[in-house]
């Protein structure tokens, strides 16, 4: 999530300061968590700055890019492989256990879409397929009735 403004932050603290409010009006009167509140208050204490603090050190990804090469050869000999399938192979090959969502975030970071077969969601004729495609489309990659995450679908003709 990215940081309050540093507009913002003044504003709530010039109202803190000037009306003398509880911490939890305050909260309530600019939309924001209450423990917001209470950390811009005890960062002004401690430095005598409201500023968004500066995040020096990333997070480094999971997988490096050998690993991520590797991932991609994955996919090129199974191409149909869902995530848990793939995660398990990674781990086969390079001995990393990776979490499924992982899996994800990194066939998104070398920009590979994964497709979703609908037939093994169950049976059904092609009018529904249809209908079911226009819906998943149109969630631009939410969560849908518990599915995973929808890139694209493939119809079949279930005749």
């Amino acid at each position: 999530m990215k940081a309050y403004s540093l507009d913002f932050r003044q504003k709530i603290f010039d109202t803190y300061l000037e009306d003398r409010i509880s911490q939890r009006q305050l909260a309530k009167r600019f939309c924001v968590s209450l423990s917001f509140i209470q950390k811009l208050i005890k960062q002004y204490k401690e430095t005598t700055s409201i500023a968004p603090k500066v995040r020096t050190k990333q997070t480094p990804p999971k997988l490096n890019e050998e690993q991520l090469n590797i991932l991609e050869g994955i996919l090129e000999a199974k191409n149909d492989a869902t995530l848990k399938e793939i995660r398990f192979i990674l781990q086969e090959k390079t001995g990393i256990t990776i979490g499924i969502s992982t899996v994800d975030r990194m066939l998104q970071r070398i920009e590979i879409s994964l497709k979703k077969n609908i037939i093994r969601l169950g049976k059904r004729n092609r009018k529904s397929s249809i209908i079911k495609s226009k819906i998943l489309a149109s969630t631009s990659g939410n969560t849908v009735s518990g599915c995973s995450i929808v890139y694209s679908i493939t119809l079949t003709n279930s005749g």
